[in-house]
This record gives C-alpha cells, sequence and structure tokens, in this order.
C-alpha cells in the first residue's frame, strides 16, 4: 500500500503533510482557482478529513515509474454518497508537489463546496500558524 494512503487511512494528517512538497499545488474539485503551498494544502485536506464521512479508497493506479498515482475513493458529505478521485505527482524527491482531487455527483460536489466554505475560517487560521 502507498505510504499516502496508508496514512489517510490511518487518519495521520501529520504523515499526509509530511508527504507534502513546500512548493505543493493543491486543485479544489469546488474551487476556481489552485491553491499554492504545502500549509494551505495541508490544511484544506485536514477539513477534508473533518467533513467526509465514510471515506474509503476503493481503488489505486499508479504510473509504473511511480511518480503519478490516482486514489479513487468514496465519502458521504452532509448526506450525500460520493466517488472521488485523488490524482498526486510525485517530486525527485518523493513529495506530493501536483494534488487534485474530482469528485461526482454533482448535488455531492455541491455538499462538499458547502461543508469546505463552513471551514474556511479554521483552514486559514490552521494555514497561518503552519507558515
Amino acid at each position: 500500500m502507498h505510504p499516502f494512503r496508508k496514512a489517510v487511512e490511518n487518519g495521520d494528517m501529520d504523515a499526509v503533510a509530511a508527504l507534502l512538497a513546500e512548493d505543493v499545488v493543491f486543485t479544489s474539485p469546488v474551487a476556481f482557482k489552485p491553491y499554492p503551498g504545502k500549509a494551505i494544502t495541508a490544511a484544506i485536506l485536514r477539513a477534508v478529513s473533518r467533513v467526509f464521512e465514510d471515506f474509503e479508497y476503493v481503488r489505486e493506479i499508479a504510473n509504473p515509474d511511480g511518480r503519478d498515482h490516482a486514489f479513487v475513493f468514496t465519502a458521504t458529505v452532509a448526506g450525500k454518497k460520493l466517488q472521488g478521485c485523488d490524482f498526486l505527482h510525485f517530486d525527485e524527491d518523493g513529495k506530493i508537489d501536483d494534488f487534485t482531487v474530482m469528485v461526482r455527483p454533482l448535488s455531492a460536489a455541491q455538499a462538499l463546496s458547502e461543508a469546505m466554505g463552513a471551514q474556511f475560517d479554521r483552514i486559514a487560521e490552521e494555514a497561518a500558524a503552519a507558515r
């Protein structure tokens, strides 16, 4: 099992953060602009772990060179079941430098957007504290 998947499934958000490159770029399924930087990405991922229920990775797809991974997941947010995928790219040092998330269906993406919006102040505070 990939160390990222293991950390997420164990709820070890410190281990997840340790896998992020300082210059990681996080692309959200519900925000227009990407979020650059480790501090904000780690804070967003912590918030996601608070709003997702019944989170489970159901498939892991890897490029033979190990630099690109896709982790397919299911979860529930605000009573809406969703399917999603974390697309990760790893730099030369094995750190995540690109993190893109996609989710479906639209009703679940909207519920996720609302739930994450409610977390925004906490996300900003955590990111600022980590800098």
